[in-house]
């Protein structure tokens, strides 16, 4: 789900939009925390590091903050709600994103610590203009400013880096303007020089490395990753599989894979598979090692979506998904191993795999995943389930059988009906028509009343 950047404008094509803020509660009593799971993708949709809002609710609630740039954990002190930390979003975004001009978010800061201040200027509307230092994170933003990376070594939360000498020639550094030795007292000439073109030109390079590229398509949407050039696409699948176990795992370590979790996350998760061309193959070995456990009879109808995208239509997946679950019945087996035919049932019940890849599957054991014994274990707890699935095929077998065999018998002694008798029985006639057998008339009978009987009046009917 995504929000309007300036939440007050309601336009649903508006094009600046950011994630809704995401937070997670932990620990007890005085080690009670909220972590933002999602701080990273809402700062970026911002143009702001993230530290800044972060600090700013720490700010705002009196509580202290804590960044872990290595895991991409920022945290505030107390338990907060999600919702209450949206709204104090809203006042850091009207003070620190949006312009005072034209109310866009595409304004850069450009701190100054010598003088103690902040310079803003727009790159939508051209405005410039001093940014209003009474709030507290303003100290907090000329101490470290936007184009510091703390989460790299030998770098100082408190001071800014040595300035390094320009060349004797008089010429800026050849060195991209975003890299951490490019030479940052342009930074400084450009605020007091008051030159924006320059500032404006900040980011023409982009950094093309490989741990960059990754942390670029982290933030992609499903729809953008499937047409992104990658290197990961020419790895072996045994490596592809090892980068979705590390995509997978940081959506798991972010809370973002809990039982009810969003659908857009399973997408996310089936969009980076296919992306690696593992998703038809054994991406789905993944999912069962990350998220499923002892507890895998419950786990199945929670994460039944994610494992539809993967299995839905797809004998093979399914099959892989079986051995995987065979491993798992290997790995706990004393808690497992009892419950097969139940674990069987639930995949059967909840569609992940189908009946005809189950009855495959249970005509012959194979040391493919597990080992032989183990595979003859648990294809021998599988066969009152195995047993109810194929009785309950051939039932169903037996009555299309028997309703394909019925027969329609024919009356030879019938005769054909007249137009009369059939307008007759078609207006209401309760008794049936029946054939009867030749009447022989005695010598002396009035034949004349037989014949007044024989002859229907429709209007008396």
């Amino acid at each position: 789900m995504s929000y309007n950047v300036n939440r007050n404008v309601m336009d649903a094509f508006y094009r600046y939009k950011m994630p809704k803020l995401l937070a997670k509660v932990e620990g007890k009593g005085n080690g009670i925390k909220t972590v933002i799971v999602n701080m990273v993708d809402v700062a970026k949709a911002l143009g702001r590091p993230p530290t800044y809002p972060c600090k700013y609710f720490g700010c705002e609630l009196g509580a202290q903050t804590q960044f872990d740039y290595k895991n991409d954990r920022y945290i505030v002190n107390g338990s907060h709600d999600a919702a209450k930390l949206q709204d104090l979003l809203d006042g850091f975004i009207k003070r620190f994103v949006l312009c005072p001009e034209c109310e866009n978010p595409e304004t850069v800061l450009f701190p100054n610590e010598k003088k103690g201040h902040i310079k803003q200027s727009c790159k939508a509307c051209g405005y410039q203009g001093m940014l209003d230092m009474r709030h507290k994170l303003t100290t907090f933003i000329v101490k470290n400013p936007p184009e510091m990376k703390p989460n790299q070594q030998g770098t100082s939360l408190t001071k800014r880096k040595t300035h390094s000498k320009k060349a004797e020639n008089g010429h800026k550094s050849s060195l991209r303007p975003g890299s951490p030795h490019a030479d940052k007292s342009d930074a400084s000439d450009a605020d007091l020089n008051g030159d924006a073109e320059e500032d404006d030109d900040e980011d023409w390079g982009l950094d093309v490395s490989e741990q960059a590229v990754k942390a670029r398509q982290k933030t992609l949407t499903a729809g953008v990753k499937k047409m992104t050039v990658s290197t990961d696409i020419e790895k072996t699948q045994s490596e592809r599989l090892e980068v979705f176990f590390e995509y997978c795992k940081g959506k798991k370590d972010a809370g973002l894979l809990k039982p009810g979790a969003d659908v857009a996350v399973f997408k996310d998760i089936a969009a980076e598979a296919e992306r690696l061309d593992i998703k038809e193959n054994k991406a789905v070995m993944v999912i069962v090692e990350l998220l499923l456990d002892d507890n895998i009879i419950k786990q199945i109808p929670h994460y039944r979506i994610l494992l539809l995208l993967f299995t839905h239509g797809n004998p093979k997946s399914q099959k892989y998904f079986l051995g995987a679950v065979e491993k798992l019945i290997e790995l706990k087996k004393e808690q497992l191993l009892p419950k097969v035919p139940v674990i069987l049932k639930a995949m059967y019940d909840h569609d992940v795999v189908e009946e005809e890849v189950l009855l495959d599957w249970g005509k012959k054991t194979s040391k493919k995943y597990v080992s032989k014994e183990v595979a003859a274990e648990i294809h021998a707890k599988a066969q009152p389930f195995l047993r109810w699935l194929q009785e309950a095929e051939e039932e169903e077998t037996t009555e299309e059988e028997e309703e394909d065999d019925v027969e329609i018998e024919y009356d030879d002694r019938a005769r054909a009906q007249s137009l009369k008798e059939q307008e007759s029985k078609n207006l209401g006639e309760a008794k049936p028509i029946v054939a009867e057998a030749p009447k022989i008339v005695a010598p002396g009978d009035d034949e004349e009343e037989d014949d007044d009987e024989s002859d229907l009046d429709i209007d008396n009917i």
